[in-house]
């Protein structure tokens, strides 16, 4: 009978899929805290065991496949997880009468939780999103990380309860958070960013179901579509899409 040893490291090795004899590697973020990023994953020992093996370094075939010039609807179509906070947050600014830079700000202030990475999400999303939109778009974007910690009753934004669940009641900011929200609340932008917040959406309705065809229209007036599609330009953001779009791909 196998060890528990040997059991384990059969397991690790069937949970590598082989996609037409190809062994599909992930990326040391991903496993960080599930395992130790400092060992080498279990892909690499499969590579190892035998030489003749290839990488899938093209489209990961478990996903659905985006169009050749693949658009911003493209990818919460094909790539972005259950988007209904986005829309629904959009929807709600729309509502409250919001200009339509804000209600663009709202509908991709998370496209960062829901397509690329969690932690920091602001900071990345507004990176993601600068090249294509206003300045002040992504300028919100970023900094509705740091303001939603931080309540401004004068304007019906109060801190969340949720958080107070989440996190604890004895939850302190960063340092940097901290920094970033004092410098956010000067700006001239500084309630595009506060919209963000007001209507963030921290509890959804699951009997209102929003489409991202709603805002066609508006991502097409505010949305800087690159003609050769978002992931193949060269903005200096155009990696990232290209990471949500392949991210499996080795190298």
């Amino acid at each position: 009978m196998p060890s528990v040893t040997e059991q384990i490291e059969a397991a690790e090795r069937s949970a590598i899929l082989r996609l037409e004899n190809k062994i599909v590697t992930d990326s040391p973020l991903y496993r960080s805290g599930a395992t130790d990023p400092r060992e080498l994953p279990p892909w690499f020992a499969e590579l190892s065991k035998d030489p003749g093996t290839q990488i899938l370094v093209g489209d990961d075939p478990r996903l659905p496949t985006l169009p050749e010039k693949p658009t911003l609807i493209d990818y919460f179509t094909y790539r972005f997880g259950p988007s209904q906070h986005l829309l629904q947050s959009a929807r709600l600014a729309k509502q409250n009468g919001c200009s339509e830079k804000t209600v663009l700000a709202c509908l991709l202030h998370d496209i960062s939780v829901f397509g690329l990475l969690v932690p920091e999400h602001g900071y990345w999303g507004a990176q993601l999103i600068a090249p294509y939109v206003d300045e002040e778009i992504s300028w919100a974007v970023r900094y509705h990380q740091a303001l939603r910690f931080f309540p401004d009753p004068a304007v019906g934004y109060e801190y969340p309860e949720s958080y107070i669940k989440w996190f604890g009641e004895d939850y302190e900011v960063d340092a940097y958070i901290q920094r970033d929200y004092e410098y956010a609340k000067h700006h001239k932008w500084y309630m595009t960013a506060r919209e963000i917040t007001i209507n963030d959406l921290y509890a959804f309705d699951p009997e209102v179901v929003i489409s991202i065809d709603d805002f066609v229209d508006l991502i097409g007036r505010h949305f800087r579509q690159p003609a050769e599609g978002l992931g193949y330009d060269d903005s200096p953001s155009a990696h990232m899409w290209r990471t949500i779009m392949r991210p499996t791909k080795f190298l």
